[in-house]
């Protein structure tokens, strides 16, 4: 007996093909009825039996699209319709939305094969795309996600865009980002005057491959924000990027024109591979072959042997790589410090006195984001900046959206969190909120997801540090909506979004928290970052830390690697580092020393101080730079043999003065920076698991930016595994502060404290 079923699909489910493989499937199985998308994902209406029903539900969630994810879904019978056919109805949203915002998508293998094609249509169309791949989030303004309801709604699809459009049989059957030369997204090449040199696509390409082997730097308008490109073989052009980048040392991110290139250059494993590969497309840190030879590698990544690696995610970036066959520098288009730029105007203004040329579009950017990166140690993914394909959703959360809650995160890698309906949102990395320009960036994310959701947060959640800027802009914030306000310790943030990720808070079992970072306000005013909690029945107790020592000269102490040497060294030891500092330098910091009463146990400092004590560097030009090079150095040692610094020592709270100075001890001996690097990394292992063990742990959950430092991961993982020890990593999140965010959220959900 036939009736009518409603089904329901929620999740990652619009933006992705949903619909035109609904429709495809649905005259596969002859039924009639109609799909649209509304305010919780796909709407389905079928005429059929409830066995065809059945039948035809099982189907949809085992073939649904791949770059699709499912959380849920509802069968349940109407009152009986008629409908004559199948249909793609346009979307309808009657309530607010509870759906996740669809990721941009690199573009698919199909798409690249019609840029190539000189007899297709699309060839050398330049923006190029599909219900399989291209800008989603990045273009998104309200939803449905529907044309309409992006920045592509300006552009008016030609007639044979049109009938691709409404074709069923065609691959972009409501392809709402769908547009061609004739119609679509127009670009132009200017000097960086702003005087114009072409506007046609393949002279563009051509143009700009030229300039670029001709040791010019060229500011790109990709889908995601601007990017600066200069040739990875030319050493002058790169010390030009970082002299007017204002970025001396920090890495740079390299574009390949294929996969088989990377594995021409790269050692590449097959989760690396996975990750360049995959629809997210990041950027991937490898290890470059010995023979490698294309790349000056002391100039892309000063001091350090592995680089960061990515293919390209636009047909704008295929066409160009396709022109130039040679990896290129791709880092993103800001002065250091800035956020990635995205509007033209923005870009002449600040990027005019970097890039010799830009190439400019008209596709406007609601929001932009950096390119994503990751690494890997042994199995485990270590996420280092989650952005463009990864964020801004938090799928399979554990938080139950009962209250609409906005969490501001912290202060220097800032994200924020938000609970609007019942799914969660954790937004891309955005910087150092010292910086105007990443402020007014993040703020203007926060209000752009308020209207988005038409909603306002009933609670705000700060970090516990009253000076940070998130904290300071959550206060307004909860003021003018006059929302509840809730101060959390950051450490504890840190670990709560550990357990979280893991679904740990029902747990009878006892768990370590082990949190390691650069700073954060302890409760007891010192500035934490070694700590140790435990997590037990909902509660969340400091358990040890590191060693107390003095924090002097404010933010100078994170730029200068030295000041940390100089307090972590017991005073009998201090004359050793005298030469590091001027006759003025050493009487000023003395002074400060005996007069100080702030204490850190920082974990992030004493790898500066380890750094500089071993001679790898004294100041910094970026964030986690001495740390970087302590980590390159260890994977230098090739011997068997383990240093533990700490042996044969009782300790409940980590004696890093004892370290320290046991370091020195061996640096004076003559042992080799690569052993001492190692072993300082070993000992640093030896001790989360010793901790463990002393506190009847069978699990430790590791956060906090210092287990980005794939040495330390891989030998925490090798040695907890012989000893029947689980661990558990942040995975989707970075481990680092763009985590505090969703942490700060479950804290607020699950924890007692």
């Amino acid at each position: 007996m036939e009736k009518t079923f409603q089904i329901i699909i929620s999740g990652q489910v619009q933006g992705v093909g949903f619909r035109p493989f609904v429709y495809g499937l649905a005259h596969q199985y002859r039924l009639k009825g109609m799909v649209c998308n509304n305010e919780n994902g796909v709407l389905i209406h079928i005429s059929a039996s409830e066995e065809r029903a059945t039948e035809f539900l099982h189907a949809l969630l085992q073939k649904a699209p791949a770059i699709s994810v499912i959380q849920s879904h509802s069968l349940s019978e109407l009152p009986l319709r008629s409908y004559s056919d199948f249909r793609i109805l346009p979307s309808e949203s009657k309530h607010q939305i509870d759906i996740p915002l669809t990721p941009d998508f690199v573009i698919c293998k199909s798409c690249k094969s019609e840029i190539r094609n000189t007899t297709h249509r699309r060839f050398g169309y330049a923006f190029t795309t599909c219900t399989h791949c291209g800008p989603r989030y990045a273009i998104t303004t309200k939803f449905p996600f529907e044309r309409a309801n992006t920045t592509m709604s300006e552009f008016h699809m030609c007639s044979q865009c049109e009938t691709e459009y409404t074709n069923p049989n065609d691959r972009r059957f409501h392809s709402q980002t769908n547009s061609c030369t004739e119609c679509g997204i127009q670009l132009r090449l200017t000097t960086a005057d702003g005087i114009p040199i072409a506007t046609d696509t393949p002279g563009i390409i051509k143009k700009v491959s030229g300039l670029i082997l001709s040791g010019n730097i060229v500011a790109l308008k990709n889908t995601n924000g601007y990017l600066l490109c200069c040739d990875a073989n030319n050493k002058t052009a790169i010390g030009r990027l970082r002299e007017k980048k204002q970025r001396p040392t920090k890495p740079f991110a390299l574009l390949y024109p294929s996969l088989e290139k990377i594995k021409k250059d790269f050692e590449l494993g097959t989760a690396e591979e996975k990750a360049l590969t995959s629809s997210a497309g990041p950027i991937v840190i490898l290890n470059p072959k010995k023979n490698i030879t294309d790349l000056t590698l002391g100039a892309i990544a000063p001091g350090l042997d592995q680089l960061g690696v990515m293919l390209p995610s636009s047909a704008l970036l295929t066409l160009l790589m396709d022109a130039l066959k040679i990896p290129i520098i791709a880092t993103s288009g800001n002065i250091h410090g800035s956020p990635i730029i995205c509007e033209a105007e923005d870009a002449i203004q600040k990027l005019s006195g970097v890039a010799d040329y830009f190439v400019h579009h008209n596709l406007n950017i609601s929001f932009p984001q950096d390119d994503s990166v990751v690494r890997f140690a042994g199995e485990q993914r270590i996420t280092l900046r989650r952005s463009r394909g990864l964020a801004p959703n938090y799928l399979k959360s554990p938080l139950s959206g009962n209250q609409k809650v906005l969490a501001m995160g912290a202060h220097l890698k800032s994200t924020f969190g938000f609970v609007p309906n019942t799914h969660t949102y954790v937004s891309p990395y955005f910087g150092n909120l010292d910086s105007y320009e990443v402020s007014q960036r993040y703020q203007e994310s926060i209000t752009k997801f308020t209207s988005l959701f038409e909603t306002r947060p009933e609670i705000v959640l700060i970090d516990a540090h009253p000076q940070y800027q998130s904290s300071i802009m959550g206060r307004e914030l909860a003021d003018k909506w006059k929302a509840e306000l809730y101060p959390i310790q950051h450490h504890k943030a840190h670990f709560a979004s550990i357990l979280g990720e893991h679904r740990l808070f029902e747990t009878e079992e006892k768990i370590l928290g082990t949190v390691w970072d650069g700073t954060g306000l302890g409760d007891d005013g010192a500035i934490w970052g070694g700590e140790f909690f435990v997590f037990e029945n909902g509660r969340i107790e400091r358990l040890a830390h590191f060693e107390y020592v003095d924090w002097i000269a404010a933010d100078k102490m994170a730029k200068e690697p030295r000041l940390s040497l100089l307090c972590m060294l017991p005073e009998s030891e201090r004359e050793v580092v005298r030469h590091k500092f001027s006759e003025t330098e050493w009487k000023v910091y003395h002074t400060m020393l005996k007069k100080n009463t702030l204490k850190t146990s920082s974990v992030g400092r004493l790898f500066d101080a380890v750094a500089s004590l071993l001679d790898l560097g004294d100041t910094t030009s970026y964030e986690g730079e001495a740390a970087m090079l302590l980590e390159n150095e260890a994977k230098n040692y090739l011997g068997s043999d383990s240093i533990d610094f700490l042996e044969g020592r009782s300790y409940q709270n980590i004696p890093t003065r004892i370290l320290t100075t046991n370091i020195l001890k061996a640096k004076t001996a003559g042992l080799a920076k690569s052993q001492i690097a190692h072993g300082f990394i070993h000992t640093l292992a030896l001790s989360i698991l010793k901790t463990a063990r002393q506190n009847h742990c069978g699990t430790i959950a590791c956060s906090g930016g210092v287990f980005q430092n794939s040495v330390l991961v891989e030998k925490l993982s090798q040695l907890a595994q012989k000893q029947g020890i689980k661990l558990k990593f942040n995975r989707i999140l970075s481990s680092n502060d763009e985590n505090i965010s969703f942490g700060q959220l479950c804290y607020h959900q699950y924890i007692k404290n």
